[in-house]
C-alpha cells in the first residue's frame, strides 16, 4: 500500500528519521515539483468524479480551443 502525508517542515526530519527504523516500510520525499503534479492530478480526478455525479459541468475541448 502507498500512503501520502503532509507534513510540517520542522517535524519532516523526525518522522523521516522515525519511519527509517520499520523495515516494512520504504519512505522517500517527493520533491516539491512531483508533489505538486501529484496534487495537480489529484485535482483533475476529483473533478472528474464532480462531472459524473453531475455536481459540476466539464468544458468540452471547443471550449478549452476558444480560450486559446
Amino acid at each position: 500500500m502507498k500512503v501520502i502525508l503532509e507534513i510540517r517542515d520542522d517535524k519532516a526530519a523526525f518522522f523521516m528519521e522515525l519511519l527509517k527504523n520499520f523495515s516494512f516500510v520504504k519512505a522517500k520525499p517527493l520533491t516539491p515539483y512531483k508533489a505538486e503534479v501529484l496534487e495537480g492530478l489529484k485535482d483533475a480526478v476529483d473533478q472528474v468524479n464532480l462531472a459524473k455525479q453531475g455536481k459540476v459541468k466539464l468544458k468540452s475541448a471547443r471550449e478549452l480551443l476558444d480560450e486559446i
